[in-house]
């Protein structure tokens, strides 16, 4: 990573820093309490407490919340691939699965371990111009380790245009 994408992975894991971000640009998932716990180049977690305001009437986390959660994990790599680059890359999802196996019925963290994948496809992008794709797992887990939804995300890239 260079020291722009480092500088980008500190701001997003201060607690701080990140809410206020998310109060400006994605406030959903400031009111949802999304919480970046830990990014950089191989792995991102992200956290999202079970909480009355994210919850269903089944006593679980909304499913609607743990993908958020889960979008969150695999678009902070995106993020920081594209940080810094020159063209500048423009990302978006184009498919998204979800699967959900358990009720979340505490705190779920989602764990992406692809984040390689990122930087690969920009750097695809960046040399031949073209777009490229990623597809990205990421598994929420309660912190016993139970299992409770599995996601996967796929990202375009694209330079944009001067």
């Amino acid at each position: 990573m260079n020291d722009q994408q480092k500088k980008l992975a500190s701001k997003l894991t201060n607690p701080m820093l990140l809410m206020f971000y998310m109060f400006f640009k994605l406030p959903m998932g400031f009111l949802a309490g999304l919480r970046v716990r830990k990014v950089n180049e191989n792995m991102t977690v992200v956290s999202v407490p079970f909480k009355w305001r994210n919850k269903n009437p089944f006593k679980s986390i909304y499913f609607a919340v743990q993908s958020m959660a889960a979008e969150m994990s695999t678009a902070s790599a995106c993020m920081l691939a594209v940080q810094d680059q020159s063209p500048s890359v423009a990302f978006i999802i184009v498919d998204l699965k979800g699967s959900f196996s358990k009720k979340a019925i505490r705190r779920v963290y989602f764990t992406c371990e692809q984040n390689q994948k990122a930087f690969e496809a920009v750097v695809k992008c960046i040399e031949t111009g073209e777009a490229a794709q990623a597809t990205f797992e990421t598994v929420g887990k309660m912190k016993d380790g139970t299992e409770v939804a599995r996601f996967e995300f796929t990202w375009s890239f694209k330079q944009r245009s001067a």
